[in-house]
């Protein structure tokens, strides 16, 4: 007789009548008075940041962030699955048990949970710290304590490094056995110990979640750090869970190492969804041939499957489509691995539709809408918004736009939103304020107009009411500063540039200006070269200084001066514009009487005949310009 294991939607069939198969909280793991040891033929640790440390803290996140906001009915989550295999132990020796899998995961958990240790130690939290380290170590009688101390005892090589995270107590401990050291001539220190460095990563999350970071107050800053700890470690004893597959005598731990690490093809999160959709209508009695043709065909076409990009990850737009209709439906952060779980939990703890066609005709037309957003047609009304949107790279704004499009607003509204949402998002870029917490404050945008009404006035006032850097809408002040001053070529890509000068140029063209169609996308060009030193002279005549003389010079000699403020008015929006085709490195390069006329060459557009009527191109004119623009801007982009 089979067991089967399924964890996030992967499966393994074990044929073995003998195995203990359970799930159990990731702290009761740890609570029993045993060494879980990794034999001495397993690879040493190789989890790192980007691939795993990332992910897993993301997913601890989400559960502490639940469990501060009350969301006390949230579905448990799976961590994984470890086996593990009983060892024969001497009497009066600490129980012993071989991690079989699972060793990575094992490993990680018990580092985050020393850098919790010393985190709640050093806020002065020493019971809940105590509450950490019965999971960390052993106490009572132990046959050889310097071993049987430690929860998990890893590979022979791992040893020194992990026993330093676990026994050293406070990070200042760790950082002083493992300071940083670089070789002679070497740029970069040398890398500490990838354990050291994991302790080091998870204690830096823990210290950005509890007290903020950048000036913004942490999550339910209202409530003493203590309190906010304890719930979140509760959450780790209840809200995390992982599955424990205990091997018996007669199993074979090596056959069911390589079942559990068998590759095959997993079922997407909306093959998932079909399957789950799909069984409940036919157990209704529904047609499910008419029903599949009529509502869900469409999301098996390929323009569905195509892969895109989105944050690290590459997902098909149908797994995408998924996710923001239920973040747009809950008001909630869905990642995409936990889909078919918090889906299957809304649907069977809320119930929020009649019955499983209504469900069928929602996802539908709101498919068709995503569709809308992701892939607008120029006629459609959304079509400024979403361009804007996607040569932005934001993303995290369409939960908010499926909500509105059910909302079916006028014409005219949605006119006055996409105005308000590039405003609050342009004018953030050009300030350079950030994305981090788009997510959250998009969600927060959906939940509210959803309960108060969709209007473009409720969200105008529910943008001006946001605080910090993580969300302030920048009033013309800061604004102007920003564009006239700040360095923009390279914190604004070549796709965000385009969009603004495009922009800036429709305020140039009256009812009898020629409308111009680009067969391809313009270029971005320096007014004023990057490489300028030999074509350009500074404004007293002289030549600019490269680099090594920079380095070496007098700050007192008046070229360094003026060397460095050129560097820095190159790269503002007052020197970049548009071409509709570019320039050559020759033609770019050249002084600017030789350039401009190739300029208008390569020039039908508004927004660069006025550059004709420039004898002079400097420092003054770069500042001129920029403020000229910023005065269109204020048109374009209104608070």
């Amino acid at each position: 007789m089979g067991t089967t294991i399924s964890i996030d939607g992967t499966s393994a069939l074990m044929s073995y009548r003998s195995m203990d198969v359970h799930k159990t909280s990731l702290l009761a793991v740890f609570d029993a008075k045993q060494r879980l040891e990794v034999p001495l033929f397993q690879r040493q640790y190789v989890w790192s940041e980007e691939q795993q440390w990332l992910p897993l803290w993301e997913d601890i996140e989400r559960k502490f962030t639940e469990a501060l906001d009350g969301r006390k009915d949230a579905p448990v989550h799976f961590l994984g699955a470890m086996v593990l295999d009983q060892k024969q132990t001497p009497t009066g020796h600490v129980v012993v048990r071989q991690v079989i899998d699972g060793q990575q995961r094992l490993t990680t958990l018990q580092i985050f949970l020393a850098a919790y240790r010393d985190f709640c130690s050093e806020k002065e939290c020493p019971a809940l710290a105590a509450e950490c380290s019965k999971c960390l170590e052993n106490t009572g009688m132990m046959a050889d304590p310097t071993v049987d101390r430690f929860k998990v005892w890893p590979t022979q090589l791992d040893r020194p490094q992990f026993s330093d995270v676990i026994a050293s107590g406070s990070r200042a401990e760790l950082l002083k056995r493992h300071p940083l050291r670089k070789k002679p001539y070497a740029r970069k220190p040398d890398p500490r110990p990838r354990m050291v460095e994991a302790y080091l990563f998870f204690y830096e999350q823990l210290n950005r979640f509890f007290t903020g970071e950048n000036g913004e107050a942490p999550l339910a800053a209202e409530f003493p750090l203590a309190t906010r700890a304890d719930e979140c470690f509760q959450t780790l004893r209840n809200a995390l869970m992982v599955v424990v597959i205990d091997l018996q005598k007669d199993d074979d731990p090596q056959v069911i190492f390589e079942t559990l690490n068998a590759r095959g093809q997993p079922l997407l999160p909306a093959d998932l969804l079909r399957n789950y959709i799909f069984f409940r209508a036919n157990r209704d009695g529904l047609d499910v041939e008419a029903s599949y043709k009529q509502y869900w065909a469409r999301f098996d076409e390929e323009f569905w499957r195509e892969e895109v990009k989105q944050g690290r990850l590459t997902r098909p737009r149908s797994d995408l489509f998924m996710q923001h209709f239920l973040s747009s439906r809950q008001g909630q952060d869905i990642p995409i691995k936990h889909l078919y779980i918090e889906y299957r939990h809304w649907i069977e703890s809320e119930k929020p539709f009649a019955d499983v066609a209504s469900e069928l005709k929602t996802l539908a037309r709101q498919g068709d809408q995503f569709r809308r957003i992701i892939a607008p047609e120029k006629s459609d009304e959304l079509y400024g918004l979403c361009t804007f949107l996607e040569a932005y790279d934001i993303r995290t704004a369409y939960p908010l736009l499926l909500a509105l499009l059910e909302a079916n607003l006028g014409a005219t509204e949605w006119q006055a939103i996409s105005e308000i949402l590039e405003s609050y998002l342009l004018r953030r870029a050009v300030c350079n304020l950030g994305t981090k917490n788009y997510n959250r404050i998009f969600l927060g945008l959906t939940r509210n107009l959803r309960r108060d009404g969709f209007s473009a006035a409720k969200l105008k006032a529910l943008l001006l009411a946001q605080t910090g850097e993580s969300g302030v809408w920048p009033d013309d002040a800061t604004f102007r500063e920003a564009w006239v001053s700040r360095q923009l070529y390279g914190p604004l890509n070549s796709p965000k540039l385009v969009h603004l000068f495009s922009r800036l140029n429709q305020t140039f063209m009256s009812s009898k200006s020629e409308v111009v169609v680009f067969g391809t996308l313009p270029t971005v060009e320096h007014i004023m070269p990057q490489t300028w030193i030999k074509t350009w002279p500074l404004p007293d005549g002289g030549q600019g200084m490269d680099f090594m003389e920079l380095y070496s010079a007098s700050p007192a000699d008046p070229r360094v001066t003026a060397t460095r403020k050129r560097e820095a008015a190159i790269q503002t929006l007052g020197n970049l514009t548009i071409l509709s085709s570019g320039l050559n490195t020759s033609q770019s390069n050249q002084s600017w009487d030789k350039k401009r006329p190739e300029m208008m060459k390569h020039s039908l557009l508004p927004i660069n005949q006025s550059l004709l009527e420039m004898s002079v191109w400097d420092e003054s004119a770069v500042q001129t310009r920029g403020e000229q623009l910023f005065d269109r801007a204020l048109c374009v982009w209104e608070r």
